[in-house]
């Protein structure tokens, strides 16, 4: 018998098994929830730019000052010489559009429209997002409370919750926006209106958020990591903030997303009704209001602010279904 000319050995490994560990190697690498989450957001190119117009819309809410100022017109300064004396209209056409004025002037007084609606996405923006995150914060409390304690603790916050839901929100802040003093907590005015706007949207908001979390917090406590922990002596508390807290954020982020479009139309609805910001202060809502005296002779000043509220709540909304999306372990996209 004739020994293989070629024997092999233990330090030297055949050139197509190295490739092949090399390759599972790559196909075994980790991934973690965010990045799975982020490769399957930026897959939804409607998500992606319902997110960038959104991030504008932010920058411009914070810059509106500085925006204003390089456009070189104040949101509330008069421009009586560009309004038609018999018909209160701006002079020319599309509502006086021109190179000073990118979207026209308002009947009447002939302030800017484009400084106005600058902004005016301050005040929207702020109660949309702080009534959100007031309306989350609440709703996380008292919906882990409820799911993971359950007995009475959950009947009571149940109730509440369905009391909540029942009652006529719209109706209410009407009612105490109209009795709120013109000073409260240093503020005075418009500033009294956007708190009030602010907590009362928020408050009314909270069972929304509560329901959610209790239902994933009845499913999460009886899983195995919980039992786990239970087990090797962990606390309650320990167990509501390490181990229930952070598999609800999920849920949680993408109702907030769904919850600030509805705040916002919230907001303009109760400007458009009077009881929203004072002026001179831009809102959109309180701009749409006045434009129903006008929206004949000047259709245009209605179809700016609309589009405004339009294109913001749109933009969210498909943010807001990326998101929803993207956080689903059971999604495909």
């Amino acid at each position: 018998m004739t020994a293989p000319l070629h024997e092999p050995t233990a330090d030297a490994a055949p050139p197509a098994a190295e490739e092949a560990a090399a390759v599972a190697g790559k196909a075994v690498q980790g991934r973690s929830l965010g990045r799975i989450a982020w490769e399957r957001l930026k897959r939804d190119k409607l998500a992606l730019l319902g997110g960038a117009v959104v991030l504008l819309l932010v920058l411009v809410a914070i810059l509106a000052p500085l925006i204003t100022k390089v456009y070189g017109e104040d949101p509330n300064t008069y421009h009586e010489d560009l309004i038609d004396p018999l018909m209160s209209t701006p002079i020319g056409s599309l509502g006086g559009i021109s190179g000073d004025h990118w979207f026209g002037v308002e009947p009447v007084k002939g302030r800017d429209i484009f400084a106005r609606i600058v902004h005016g996405a301050r005040v929207s923006l702020l109660v949309g997002f702080a009534s959100a995150l007031v309306a989350v914060v609440i709703g996380t409390v008292l919906g882990v409370l409820a799911g993971y304690f359950g007995g009475w603790l959950d009947a009571l916050i149940s109730r509440v919750m369905d009391l909540l839901l029942s009652f006529p929100q719209l109706l209410f802040i009407i009612a105490l926006v109209s009795v709120m003093p013109n000073q409260l907590l240093g503020l005075t005015g418009t500033g009294v209106r956007i708190l009030v706007m602010i907590l009362v949207i928020g408050f009314f908001g909270w069972p929304y958020v509560g329901r959610v979390v209790r239902g994933q917090t009845l499913s999460l406590r009886e899983r195995e990591y919980v039992e786990a922990a239970r087990s090797l002596g962990a606390g309650r508390f320990y167990i509501l903030f390490k181990e229930l807290l952070p598999n609800l954020v999920a849920p949680i982020i993408v109702y907030m997303t769904m919850m600030i479009p509805t705040n916002i139309l919230t907001e303009a609805a109760l400007s458009f009704l009077g009881v929203g910001v004072k002026p001179p202060t831009s809102s959109w809502g309180d701009m749409l209001s006045s434009a129903v005296a006008y929206y004949q002779a000047d259709p245009m000043y209605m179809v700016i602010p609309g589009l405004a509220i339009f294109i913001t709540v749109l933009s969210f909304n498909l943010f807001g279904d990326g998101v929803r999306d993207a956080l689903d372990p059971k999604g495909t996209r």
